[in-house]
């Protein structure tokens, strides 16, 4: 796979900014147009968003979706991604040492919870015929709620370049109501409720989806798996209007984007999606994008890539780089606005 640019060394955030010493929306925010960017504070957001435009925001919570389990002869992390409709789980089995997924993993094999919980392991997910998976379609025996079992169980999903462990309240946003990403929406942590009061009072309006994001593929970067999402009503009628009124309808984050344009901007509407944008599935709702920033190889480049134009996305990564902004959950923001 090919690297658009390089990460800087020590350019990944291991902390929330709150552990740093300063607040939520003081982290970076590098503004991307077409008249070119601009470097400044996520608290300057209002200024660069005008009276009409549609903020969309997702109001999945993020749960303690790690687990640690017994399987074969030892311990190990599980990833608790997602519950199906059928109230079969997807997991991931981790390695102890944080080198990635477990592979060489078998249907039909075991991972003993706590709580004495069984997992038993069914066919690899989302493809059920595949050699080998990452994720794995699963049931408890006996049958538990995720949410609930992880409330009781849980700890938050952390990666290595993460300087320590951190309270489930560090993963969530502000607004955080609807239970059930096993990895936090991040792109919309920097807002604060002051920030959200000023953006409104500015004429900014604000509307809620729901996605709950699975688990990430650090590793080996594939595209999402589906995931279970919600456009209301009222917020499909809000993006109908704010495009007839030639308003920018601003997105933030990926799982935002895949929601709205899951959904078109005609009616509310609820399910599973699937829905990869990249160069042959350009952004059709969505016409801006706040994000956080991905790994050189991530698949999220394509999505970004089909909403703000490839040329914008690499010239504000070209910045991003320059300027040494910080990657991952608790690191810098952008917005494109192309």
């Amino acid at each position: 796979m090919s690297t658009r640019f390089a990460v800087p060394e020590s350019a990944e955030a291991t902390a929330p900014p709150e552990w740093r010493g300063f607040e939520r929306d003081d982290v970076r925010l590098l503004v991307a147009t077409r008249s070119g960017r601009h470097l400044t504070r996520f608290r300057d957001l209002p200024a660069w968003l005008a009276p009409g435009d549609l903020l969309v925001v997702n109001t999945s919570a993020t749960l303690p979706a790690a687990v640690d389990g017994q399987y074969r002869d030892g311990t190990l992390p599980v990833h608790v991604a997602l519950e199906l409709d059928n109230g079969d789980w997807v997991v991931e089995l981790r390695e102890p040492d944080g080198t990635g997924w477990r592979s060489g993993v078998a249907p039909g094999e075991h991972v003993r919870l706590p709580g004495e919980v069984l997992l038993k392991l069914i066919v690899p997910y989302p493809d059920a015929d595949a050699a080998e998976s990452r994720l794995w379609r699963a049931t408890t025996a006996p049958a538990v709620s995720r949410t609930e079992y992880l409330r009781s169980y849980g700890r938050p999903i952390t990666y290595g370049y993460m300087g320590g462990a951190f309270p489930l309240a560090a993963y969530q946003t502000v607004y955080a109501t609807e239970p059930g990403s096993a990895e936090m929406p991040s792109a919309g942590r920097p807002f604060t409720a002051e920030l959200l009061v000023r953006l409104m009072a500015r004429g900014v309006i604000v509307a809620p989806v729901v996605l709950h994001a699975g688990v990430s593929s650090p590793e080996v970067h594939e595209p999402p798996t589906p995931e279970p999402f919600i456009v209301p009503d009222a917020t499909a009628r809000l993006v109908a209007l704010a495009r007839a009124g030639g308003r920018r309808v601003i997105a933030v984050g990926t799982t935002v984007v895949r929601a709205l344009e899951s959904a078109g901007h005609e009616r509310g509407t609820s399910g599973w999606t699937d829905l990869v944008l990249g160069p042959d599935r350009p952004a059709r709702v969505v016409s801006g994008l706040i994000t956080g920033l991905h790994d050189p190889q991530a698949s999220h480049l394509s999505l970004l890539d089909a909403v703000a134009g490839k040329e914008l996305v690499d010239a504000a990564y070209a910045d991003a780089v320059e300027h040494r902004l910080l990657w991952h959950e608790f690191g810098d923001s952008m917005v494109l606005l192309p």
